[in-house]
This record gives C-alpha cells, structure tokens and sequence, in this order.
C-alpha cells in the first residue's frame, strides 16, 4: 500500500521545510503531529494529514501511528524544544527525552519501516580549538554543556540503544540552523536579522559557528530517509562562518547600518549582566546569553563528508541563505 511519512514538530521552522521538501520528491501521504494551540500549523502545505497533540500524549501518539494495514511507515521525530537556558527545565526533559522515548517505544511497538531521528551537533562533546569533528557512537549528558544538549544527547543514546535491539534507525545532527520561512519566528538567526533592520545590533561579537541553510538539512534529513545505514548518525552542517561576516552579508542584503564593533568574547562574557538587565526590561529574549556566547566560544569545525559521501548531501553558498532569508522576511512584511 505504499509508505506512509509521520513527522514531527512539522510547524516548527526544520519541520515545515522538511515536509516542503517531502512533497517537491513526490512524497504526498504525509502526517503530521502538531501542538493543538501552535497557530504556525496554519501555514503548512494543504493536503497534510494533521493531528493535534504532543508527544506526552498517548492517545494522540497511537491516532499519530494508525495506519492501514499493509503501510510501511517512516518516522522523521523533529519535535523538541530548543533552549538556550543554562537552567533546568522539567518541561525541556519531558519533551526532548520523554517525548522521544514515546516516539521510539511506538515505532518499535508499530514496526516502522525506519526512524530518522533528528539530534544536534550540540550532543556531542566538543574538541579543543582547531581540531575537525565527526560522528561518534557513544552519548554521555554529562559530557556535553547546558539542558539542551544534555537532553539531547540523552534521548541520542536511547535512539542508539534501540537500535542494538532491533529497531531500523539513524541519526542526524544539524549544526546551526537558519534560513526562509520561520514562520513562528522562533530562530536566533531570524531574530537577529530583524533586529539588524531595525538598527538594534550596533555591536556583535568576535565569534562564529557552523551554520546550515534549513532547507540542506530538510534534504539531508529525507535522503538519511532513503539511503542512511541503520545505527548511523550523520552530520549536517555547511562551515564555519565568523559573526562579522554574517553581519556584513546583512548590511551588503539589506543596505541597513553596517555593525563596526565587535567585542572580544571575554569583554561580551563580562558584559552579559548588563544585557541580560536590558533584555528582562524590553521583555525580550535575548540574543546573546551565557550559553550562546559559550557555544560561539567553542570550537566549531564539524565535518560532513560522511554524509555527502554516504546521503549526497551538499551545502549551498552562506551567501544564498542570507539572502533568501531576508528576501522571505521582506515578503513577509517582517523587515
């Protein structure tokens, strides 16, 4: 009878390019499972099965993996809460560990085709400066910094658990996202462009990362789908791209106030208390925190050869995801 595509967190700015990726390679018998009150839901493709509910819901878990019988079934589990709070949040464990416990119990207790798990690079420990990132095979919260990652790095090593007793599924781990069509406006990135063009970021600081346009990782995401080796995790990420060059590809896209400081990061680490005042005052979340700036502290050299090797997977030009990005948020009417 076919195969039958169940994704998760499909509202979410990785789960709506994922599933516009789905239907331009013709895959249409596509559902989705999305929070009842998430409004972003509205702006997914028509035609796509919805339901309502989380992954703490059962009953919505066994309507989400209902199908006819005779279906194959994979399951691409996006859904998650990212955070970039250095405090622990019961709520943050329950989805990203629980929830993805539930996914994997029920792809097990459904015998799907395949699950594609979507982790971060952040569940990975990180090298000493200058040293190149790959895969590795064993998952260790302690290892890695912040609630975040150490949620996810737990949920990673249940994923691999499963897969020793049986269960058909790989791993990805995106580095830093952004691109077009964040509808629910939830990515740092998009933030910081609008805040750019609106002449709020005189400063930035001297810095950078890994970052990936959303739509490589949609298409990595749905070929580890379709070629992945089973227990394998794939990297999918572009280069390293410094901040002061991402903002100057603002300034060249947009023609706004080009940012001429850049602080060091031990003059933005020192500064934090003063920003974080600002931010709790204007009541906005800030964009530079303690686990950001140490994330942009860290190294960032990830290697995905193994998933243009094993997937295909190629990464576009920065320049073109700066570009498309602000050309979406002027459509939008955001900027």
């Amino acid at each position: 009878m076919g195969i039958k595509y169940l994704v998760t967190g499909a509202a979410g700015h990785l789960g709506s390019n994922l599933v516009r990726e789905l239907l331009e390679s013709g895959r249409h018998d596509i559902r989705v499972l999305v929070m009842p009150e998430d409004k972003s839901s509205a702006e997914l493709p028509c035609g796509i099965e919805q339901v309502k509910g989380d992954l703490l819901d059962k009953a919505a878990l066994a309507q989400f993996f209902d199908v006819p019988e005779g279906t194959d079934i994979i399951v691409i589990h996006c859904a998650g809460i990212v955070s970039t709070s250095m405090k622990y949040s019961k709520k943050i464990y329950e989805v990203n560990v629980g929830g993805t416990k539930n996914i994997v119990d029920a792809c097990v207790t459904n015998h799907v085709k395949k699950l594609v798990y979507v982790s971060s690079i952040h569940a990975m420990p990180t090298l000493p400066q200058g040293q190149m990132m790959a895969e590795i095979e064993d998952f260790d919260p302690s290892k890695v910094v912040g609630p975040y990652a150490k949620t996810k790095a737990e949920a990673t090593a249940y994923v691999s658990a499963a897969v020793k007793n049986g269960l058909n599924a790989v791993i990805v781990y995106p580095c830093g996202i952004l691109g077009p069509y964040d509808y629910a406006r939830s990515n740092n990135i998009t933030q910081l462009i609008i805040q750019f063009c609106r002449g709020k970021m005189p400063f930035g600081v001297k810095s950078g990362f890994d970052f990936v346009d959303v739509r490589d990782v949609a298409q990595g995401i749905v070929a580890a789908a379709d070629k992945g080796r089973t227990g394998e995790g794939y990297i999918l990420g572009n280069r390293q791209v410094s901040v002061p060059e991402m903002f100057d590809l603002f300034h060249r896209e947009t023609g706004k106030k080009r940012t001429r400081f850049f602080a060091p990061m031990w003059l933005a680490k020192a500064g934090l208390p003063f920003t974080a005042l600002y931010y709790k005052l204007k009541r906005q979340q800030p964009l530079f925190c303690t686990y950001s700036l140490h994330t942009l502290s860290e190294n960032s050299l990830y290697s995905h050869a193994k998933a243009s090797r094993e997937l295909g997977y190629k990464a576009r030009p920065f320049e073109e995801t700066i570009r498309d990005t602000i050309a979406w948020l002027k459509g939008e009417g955001k900027i």
